[in-house]
């Protein structure tokens, strides 16, 4: 029997990204998320419930600031004491796990999507997804960008405008373009 499109998308297959239920998938997460961006900022406790609905899991305290953009929602999973200033964006096709204690700055990206390298592939609207993971106590800066299939270990500071390609050793400063080690932290 053949797979559907989003069986495929879920079991990190290549995908054909403008299939129906693809895109209603994707639909639903940015209506929740055009909902969320337009609460106002003096409701916080609105904001809060909001994306705890628009999350797959969460931790008791969670704070992110609009605007907030998603492919999917339920497949972002974060820990206790998770904070996001502006501008978030998560392309969870894949699972986003991030764990406890964990702060982003501004105008972050975290993408777990790619195309194909090939023309064709791209012409043909093809997509596949690898997973995201962060750890605890994780501080990543403003203007940074996670790529998909990226782990990044405890305890990690990435440098603000660093493009994260390659997994991140736990108890390290990571920055640049693509993001080298910069050295090592202690707890």
């Amino acid at each position: 029997m053949d797979k559907t499109e989003l069986e495929k998308l879920d079991a990190g297959e290549p995908y054909y990204f403008l299939d129906e239920e693809v895109a209603a998938r994707k639909a639903r997460a940015a209506q929740l998320c055009q909902e969320f961006n337009a609460i106002p900022a003096t409701d916080p406790a609105a904001q809060t419930a909001k994306i705890k609905e628009i999350l797959g899991s969460h931790g008791k305290r969670v704070s992110v600031q609009a605007s907030f953009n998603c492919d999917n929602g339920r497949n972002i999973h974060v820990g206790e004491d998770f904070l996001s200033n502006y501008n978030l964006t998560i392309l969870d096709i894949a699972p986003v796990t991030i764990g406890n204690h964990v702060m982003i700055g501004p105008n972050v990206d975290i993408y777990t999507v790619n195309h194909p390298l090939t023309a064709s592939g791209r012409r043909g609207y093809l997509a596949q997804a690898t997973p995201v993971t962060i750890g605890n106590d994780v501080w990543i800066g403003g203007k940074a960008s996670i790529m998909p299939g990226v782990t990044i270990g405890d305890n990690v500071i990435i440098a603000a405008g660093a493009v994260v390609t390659h997994d991140v050793a736990a108890n390290s400063l990571v920055g640049g373009v693509p993001a080298k080690p910069i050295k090592s932290l202690t707890h």
